[in-house]
């Protein structure tokens, strides 16, 4: 098990290109099983649940070919079906979420979709009721193992229906998308997630083929077809790191420059941080962070102090919420952060108030966060990452600190984040990764 070892209160500068959307690229491989033609997508991130889902496919008998940096081609035109019900798919599907998504497409073009209870991150629960209603409702049967903790649906053919969905599920919306585009007849979808990344699933559908209308709407409508071609596609920047490098430059009191963002596909993300009292500046399609010696946090027009929430998208994505919470450590000004999504997700405080920030966990949801203005910096400390947006939380608190820190459990930040230590290097962070 590896850690980080990182020199804190040092400076940085320079520029940095984020990865491709971890969240995007995990539905656009599972839908590489959607078509028995080569689908070729560029800017896939070298982190190690986009590797596990690729490994997966690999396994499932799809050809995988890298093609470059950050580039692969896939091919599903013999698939090994038998390998669904291995014990070797229930270990390897078990130590990925994402690997939910390859039952959809599964379901649709074969008529059945196995898989292990997903692992991941530790942040509360998770339901996966959305996908599997979503997959009856479409005509399939649904069964269960207990003993072996084993999902299965089958169904000699799916026919469109109406649904509404009981939460905005991204990777349940995901699922169903991908199970009804080959189905027989129309779906209508009630209360989809519509992130950037739903909307660049459904560009590359329907690049294949596909007929799904209501693109970047909460209403989506799709008309069955009997097969799909294949496509090249490239994935968005990813928005998360974004956030985590404007936190970078934000903690650090440093002057960053952050390429080739999509801005258009930031959503609420810069309104938030300038609530912050954080400048960014819009340079073409690059976000400019200057140095800040100090940032205030917005009050209401009423003087009340401010809430960040989470939001199913437009609203502000859960995942960046502690990103939001290390960096109002060092605000001027007081903030009350609402995470409304997972229980757990806040509970890596304890770690902030060990390092000295003022944080007062009010319940498993809420945390009021009150401002040092850097008037007093963070300690260093000895820690462990629980999940990837708290792993990469805690490396930017103790890129603030004052002396050295150790971050233990960092394959939980390597599953979302590519070559951490050796980017933040290039821009003078002091950070060093040691094996253990």
């Amino acid at each position: 098990m590896a850690s980080f070892k990182i020199e804190g209160g040092h400076k940085l500068n320079g520029t940095i290109t984020p990865q491709g959307a971890k969240n995007e690229v995990l539905q656009i491989l599972c839908a590489v099983l959607l078509t028995p033609e080569r689908v070729v997508v560029h800017n896939v991130p070298d982190i190690i649940d986009v590797n596990k889902l690729i490994f997966i496919l690999g396994e499932l008998g799809v050809k995988v070919e890298r093609l470059g940096t950050n580039s692969y081609a896939f091919q599903a035109d013999e698939i090994d079906l038998p390998y669904l019900e291995s014990d070797n798919f229930k270990r390897d599907g078990s130590s990925l979420r994402g690997s939910i998504m390859i039952v959809g497409p599964l379901l649709a073009r074969f008529g059945k979709g196995y898989i292990p209870r997903p692992g991941g991150d530790k942040i509360g629960r998770r339901r996966l009721d959305t996908h599997f209603e979503g997959f009856i409702r479409l005509g399939a049967k649904f069964r269960y193992n207990k003993e072996e903790k084993f999902y299965g649906v089958e169904a000699e053919e799916l026919f469109g229906t109406d649904m509404l969905l009981d939460e905005a599920s991204v990777t349940g919306t995901a699922n169903i998308i991908m199970a009804a585009v080959l189905a027989t007849g129309t779906t209508t979808i009630y209360n989809a997630a519509c992130e950037p990344y739903i909307q660049q699933l459904c560009k590359m559908l329907n690049a294949m083929g596909a007929k799904i209308e209501g693109v970047g709407s909460n209403l989506l409508k799709i008309t069955g077809v009997k097969s799909l071609s294949g496509c090249t596609h490239t994935v968005l920047p990813d928005m998360i790191e974004i956030g985590s490098w404007i936190g970078v430059a934000v903690m650090t009191k440093s002057e960053l420059t952050i390429k080739n963002v999509s801005w258009d596909n930031l959503g609420q993300i810069p309104n938030v941080f300038r609530k912050l009292g954080i400048q960014l500046e819009k340079q073409g399609d690059d976000i400019y962070i200057p140095a800040q010696e100090s940032y205030q946090i917005q009050n209401y027009i009423d003087g009340s102090v401010l809430t960040v929430a989470d939001a199913p998208w437009p609203g502000f994505t859960p995942d960046l919420l502690s990103i939001v919470l290390v960096i109002a450590t060092q605000a001027k000004g007081t903030v009350l952060i609402h995470q409304k999504m997972f229980e757990s997700r806040l509970f890596f405080v304890d770690k902030l108030i060990d390092m000295g920030a003022k944080v007062i966990l009010c319940d498993p949801h809420r945390a009021t966060v009150i401002g040092h203005d850097f008037q007093s910096q963070l300690k260093a400390t000895k820690m462990t990452s629980p999940d990837i947006r708290a792993g990469i939380a805690l490396l930017i608190a103790a890129l603030s600190a004052n002396g050295t820190s150790i971050i233990n459990n960092i394959e939980q930040i390597d599953r979302g984040y590519e070559n951490i230590e050796a980017r933040l290097k290039s821009i003078g962070a002091k950070i060093e990764r040691i094996e253990d």
